[in-house]
């Protein structure tokens, strides 16, 4: 009887083991694909929106004014973006000089402002985004950069870069809309915490707080949206070769000196993936309560049976 119980018990704790592994697999892979959505969604919707901006900037490239109107004119359709600019050919408007970049910005939530931002400081044609637009001919989405002019705009941004041509077919100026990943990071820790509250996400879960957060990666492992603080370094080979390859995936590994197991996946219409990170200890623990029952139920079985079996032994003298 001691050894059924036992192997009972030993085989219990492994079902419920796996139980809750998967358990965890199937709530943070979904939460990993709710976030991968709804960054999806915001990108796609950020595309359409600068695409019908650029087409304006296409129609009215006769003078400066016009530019800057076609700038403005559907800004207020995607509050998402942080400005909108059309980074000309040098001289193509020989009154605005070398340097011709009018940018539609978000100071704040409120309005949008304008500023000329081409300068000799900052000489947009020896940028990335501008060198890779001559020679792609074709929309994409820039790698992440970090912008400094010493005001409140600099920050790390992504951009959605399109070239545009005059009716020559010769390189107008290359348009952009910007995103900053501070935006984004906190559209993440808003998900984050709507999850943890979900009483219908929740409702059968064993613990009372759950631990984890999202970050975005991009396709060579960098992290450039996280929680304060809460950035993760990635290393490991087979992972670096799922994001470039736009594949899904788990792993095991040490963040900020934590053991966690890493959730990832790509994102839709950009070369990034979303990865949920959770303590392993986090995933654990709905193991010690049920662990704690099994053993206690086994420790009353082995009381159970040491008392008949020390009945059955003890001899009847009457």
């Amino acid at each position: 009887m001691l050894t059924v119980i036992l192997i009972t018990v030993a085989v219990s704790l492994f079902i419920c083991f796996q139980a809750v592994k998967a358990e965890a697999y199937a709530r943070y892979v979904g939460i990993k694909n709710v976030s991968s959505e709804m960054v999806s969604k915001v990108i796609r919707g950020i595309e359409i929106n600068a695409n019908n901006i650029f087409e304006e900037v296409q129609e009215h490239l006769d003078t400066p004014e016009e530019v800057i109107a076609a700038l403005r004119s559907k800004v207020h359709f995607n509050l998402d973006v942080k400005g909108y600019f059309a980074a000309f050919a040098p001289n193509f408007f020989p009154e605005q000089g070398k340097w011709f970049e009018p940018y539609i910005y978000q100071p704040d939530v409120v309005g949008f402002e304008y500023r000329q931002v081409g300068s000799e400081a900052h000489d947009y044609t020896q940028s990335p985004w501008y060198v890779r637009a001559e020679k792609a001919q074709e929309s994409f989405w820039s790698e992440p950069y970090y912008y400094d002019d010493g005001t409140n705009m600099s920050g790390h941004y992504c951009t959605f870069v399109k070239p545009i041509y005059d009716k020559k077919g010769e390189l107008a100026c290359v348009c952009g809309a910007d995103i900053t990943f501070e935006w984004l990071a906190k559209e993440l820790g808003w998900a984050d915490d709507i999850s943890k509250v979900n009483h219908m996400q929740n409702k059968y879960h064993p613990l009372t707080s759950i631990d984890f957060y999202t970050v975005i990666l991009n396709s060579d492992g960098t992290c450039v949206a996280h929680p304060e603080d809460k950035t993760v370094s990635i290393e490991d080979e087979g992972m670096l070769r799922d994001l470039s390859l736009k594949k899904s995936g788990t792993i095991d590994m040490d963040v900020n000196g934590v053991s966690c197991t890493v959730y990832y996946g790509p994102v839709e219409y950009i070369n990034w993936a979303v990865a949920v990170v959770v303590p392993k200890a986090d995933i654990l623990k709905p193991m010690f309560p049920l662990a704690l029952i099994l053993l206690v139920t086994a420790a009353v079985g082995i009381l159970i049976v040491r008392k008949v079996c020390r009945r059955l032994e003890t001899p009847d003298v009457s």
